[in-house]
């Protein structure tokens, strides 16, 4: 399994969901978004050896309140 961002290339053994990927990994799956071929993926995903991912932090904003 390839994950970029950072880009490194990983071993992982069988099929994982997004959640187990992201716990072996040592990352707080609600922090980020996991993207395999330019589809974002949802928490009951299976991942094989081969995909490539890309994991990205989710960011959270919006228009400031009044006066801002």
């Amino acid at each position: 399994m390839r994950l970029r961002n950072p880009d490194r290339i990983i071993e992982v053994s069988g099929p994982r969901t997004v959640p187990d990927l992201l716990r072996s990994l040592e990352i707080v799956p609600e922090a980020v978004l996991v993207i395999r071929d330019a589809t974002l993926l949802t928490r009951d995903e299976e991942l094989e050896e081969h995909d490539e991912l890309e994991v990205r932090p989710v960011l959270s904003g919006g228009a400031g309140g009044p006066g801002s």
